[in-house]
């Protein structure tokens, strides 16, 4: 029956007159512009806040050094650390090698210049110096014999002229005579020709004397020039021979302290080897490192001092090593004026090199910071002292105190000064009191 009812009316099914059509609404292009445009700039503003905290690290403020930046007078200079070395060193080297026989003076010692220390002995320089000798004077002897040889000739020309010229006085006496004669018939005609030819003879006989004579002074006076040159310069080589025999007898070259001297009866010594060196106990200068940081700023001439006893004394670089060793170059520091009486070799004193005038700039601490950035950036805190971010700065010069900034701080700013090794790669960091 209910379901014969069901047939005839459909509406009597349940629920059927609660079925409705729901109509299809879309959203405005506006309101679609108005929610893609919010999203669009939650989108930047999150890009933007991110780009600008980076990367942060939250650290202890009792970890780092937190130090003002300032203003004040820069004193541009560095502390060097010299050591007292003897400002004159004469070396002590051995001119030929040998063996040592004597040792006359031992290491410490106060010498005067032209005390023997040790004596050398060099058996084959002996005879080397001896046979040099005996080649040399052989040379000399026959050198001596060529210039007697060339003043005996000499004297031949001189003797011979002198008997030309007397031949000639005497037949042109004779031939006089004789013409005299012959003009009166006493005479026999040839004996007058006689004398004539003769006396013609000895006057071509003393004009080619005399051409002989002038080529043989010319000649010789070249050749006694020649020997002469040869002559000292064989005398030098004999006096060098001996000078290198001498030598095997080491003598102290100056006056002063002896040191270095390590050698002993018996040992070898080469040629050209280093037995010790002389120093002078009374005067000294100061040998410094510096780093390689500042080759461009240290000169020849630039001043340095230090406080002693009370006193202040004066130095100035006089040379500068241009050899750099583990990133250091060497100075030598002499005094301009009185030494310090209490200083001995050996001792460093800490001075304080002068680089540049002093002047008005903006200051920080110098710290280990800048080994870490090279100085071209630092951590400046912010105005609540919550944070300290990463900023790029340019820095000028730096003592041991101060570092000038030329650029990016201002004076009443903080910044961290201290090694930025753990932290080096951030941007931002959270200071915590804990």
């Amino acid at each position: 029956m209910v379901a014969e009812n069901k047939k005839r009316n459909p509406s009597a099914i349940s629920g059927a007159g609660m079925d409705r059509v729901i109509e299809n609404k879309k959203l405005p292009i506006r309101t679609l512009l108005i929610l893609l445009g919010i999203f669009s700039g939650t989108v930047l503003i999150w890009m933007s806040v991110s780009s600008n905290t980076g990367r942060s690290l939250v650290i202890g403020s009792n970890r780092i050094i937190i130090s003002p930046v300032t203003k004040g007078v820069f004193e541009d200079f560095i502390p060097v650390r010299g050591r007292v070395t003897p400002r004159k060193t004469v070396f002590l080297d051995v001119m030929e090698g040998g063996q040592v026989q004597q040792r006359l003076v031992e290491d410490g010692a106060d010498v005067e210049a032209g005390d023997l220390i040790v004596v050398l002995s060099n058996i084959s320089l002996q005879l080397d110096v001896t046979r040099n000798e005996a080649v040399i004077t052989e040379q000399l002897n026959n050198m001596r014999t060529l210039e007697l040889q060339l003043e005996q000739n000499r004297l031949a020309h001189k003797r011979s002229l002198v008997e030309t010229s007397y031949q000639i006085k005497r037949l042109n006496r004779q031939v006089e005579r004789l013409s005299d004669l012959d003009s009166a018939g006493l005479v026999i005609k040839s004996q007058l020709e006689d004398a004539e030819d003769e006396l013609e003879y000895h006057q071509a006989r003393q004009v080619i004397t005399l051409e002989s004579q002038a080529t043989d002074a010319r000649l010789q006076e070249t050749q006694l020039d020649f020997l002469k040159t040869t002559g000292a310069q064989l005398e030098n080589n004999l006096a060098y021979a001996r000078q290198n025999l001498d030598a095997l007898n080491v003598r102290a070259p100056v006056t002063g302290r002896l040191s270095g001297l390590d050698v002993e009866v018996g040992q070898s010594i080469q040629r050209g080897g280093r037995l010790g060196q002389i120093d002078d106990p009374d005067s000294f200068k100061l040998r410094a490192s510096i780093d390689e940081f500042y080759l461009g700023r240290v000169d020849i001439g630039q001043f340095a001092y230090f406080d002693k006893d009370g006193d202040r004394f004066q130095l100035r670089i006089g040379k500068i090593y241009p050899q750099v060793n583990n990133s250091q170059f060497d100075i030598d520091l002499l005094f301009t004026g009185a030494e310090p009486t209490s200083i001995r070799r050996g001792q460093t004193i800490q001075t304080r090199l002068t680089l540049g005038d002093s002047s008005d700039a903006i200051l920080i601490p110098n710290g280990s910071f800048y080994q870490d950035t090279g100085g071209n950036w630092i951590f400046a805190l912010s105005q609540n002292g919550t944070e300290a971010n990463k900023r790029n700065i340019k820095l000028g010069r730096r003592n041991s105190r101060y570092i000038e900034v030329l650029e990016g701080l201002d004076v009443g700013e903080e910044v961290v000064t201290s090694a930025y090794s753990g932290f080096k790669k951030m941007d931002r960091l959270n200071l915590s009191n804990n």
